[in-house]
């Protein structure tokens, strides 16, 4: 097929230079607009030295009719952007991928609760597909508006999936225990991040509620038709990226070890991002840094009650512009991995 006509709203943050990163090698797409209204005029590879030799483009100012040429565009900007130009998109035939929230979470009042604005293009979500392939691989195939899930999302969902498809696990009571690097809190100015700030230092943020709660119990209801009781709790570690997330689950039947693994293993074996650890290994956020990989593994300490996964992704790449690619694979019939091989780096 023809190069696929890319477009980028908000190209100057981290999920915006990882989206420039992975689609400068993807064999099929070409980047034709990338806007910022603050840095317009601006080369990429000026502001992103990575970047010299893969682009001759500079910012430009957000322009529908110039994203109206595009195949797809990708918005990497603050919550509230793509609501406010999706419908024109779409209008003209464009595909749209938003890395931030705007269509997330399917009530509009939960939504408007969480993010402090009302919505201001409901009419758009019979348009929109949650864009996590491995749960919604078939609404992604037809939407024409995709939702790319946050990365804790990303880590905690694909950890429950299996044992929620299986019926294995009691729907109260459900513990998430997420930690990120602090490339999650984007490139802003902030005090908080600051290396002295963070370094050598370890805490939980965001305890008596996070955005990212509602938007797990949406679709942790849609799967399973229940009122789904989870509880969330963010951590903020010092490394720049990577994503840790503990899971904590009450089993509903007597499963051993084994059984467990098996559960695991088979729900993911045709999926090419996902990768289920050998029984009694543990993954390292390590083992995904730069790729589009979750690795997780499943536990049942002490023959209890209680069954424990623990999963790792990069928070830029599976956890934002990796699995935008990946959705954008879907939209256009191409191999999922196209463009997504990179292997982890390690150290």
């Amino acid at each position: 097929m023809a190069d696929i006509k890319v477009g980028i709203v908000g190209g100057t943050g981290y999920t915006g230079v990882e989206l420039l990163r992975i689609l400068a090698a993807h064999p099929q797409a070409e980047v034709q607009a990338i806007t910022s209204r603050s840095e317009m005029g601006v080369r990429v590879d000026e502001m992103y030295p990575n970047l010299r030799g893969f682009y001759d483009l500079a910012f430009t100012e957000p322009d529908v009719d110039v994203l109206k040429a595009c195949d797809i565009v990708f918005f990497a900007t603050p919550h509230g952007v793509a609501m406010s130009m999706a419908e024109d998109l779409t209008s003209a035939g464009v595909k749209v991928i938003d890395l931030a929230a705007d269509f997330r979470i399917t009530d509009l009042d939960v939504w408007a609760k969480w993010y402090g604005f009302e919505h201001t293009c409901p009419q758009i979500m019979q348009q929109v597909a949650y864009g996590m392939p491995e749960l919604f691989r078939d609404e992604i195939k037809q939407a024409n508006v995709i939702a790319n899930p946050g990365c804790y999302p990303t880590s905690i969902l694909l950890a429950l999936k299996p044992l929620i498809d299986a019926q294995a696990i009691e729907l109260t009571g459900i513990i998430a225990d997420g930690k990120s690097g602090v490339s999650g809190a984007g490139k802003g100015a902030n005090v908080a991040m600051l290396a002295a700030e963070m370094s050598e230092s370890f805490k939980a943020y965001g305890v008596a509620g996070h955005r990212h709660q509602p938007e797990m119990k949406d679709k942790l209801d849609i799967l399973t038709g229940q009122d789904v009781d989870l509880t969330f709790v963010p951590h903020l570690v010092p490394m720049i990226r990577g994503m840790e997330s503990t899971i904590y689950a009450t089993l509903a039947k007597d499963l051993s070890q084994q059984q467990l693994q098996e559960i695991f293993e088979k729900a993911y074996v045709d999926e090419y991002f996902v990768d289920v650890m050998p029984s009694g290994s543990l993954p390292e956020t390590r083992m995904a840094k730069g790729s589009n990989m979750c690795r997780l593994s499943v536990f049942r300490p002490q023959g209890g009650r209680l069954v424990v996964i623990t999963s790792v992704i990069d928070n830029l790449v599976k956890g934002a512009a990796g699995q935008a690619i990946q959705n954008m694979n879907i939209l256009f019939d191409l191999p999922e991995q196209t463009g997504l091989t990179q292997v982890a780096l390690l150290p």
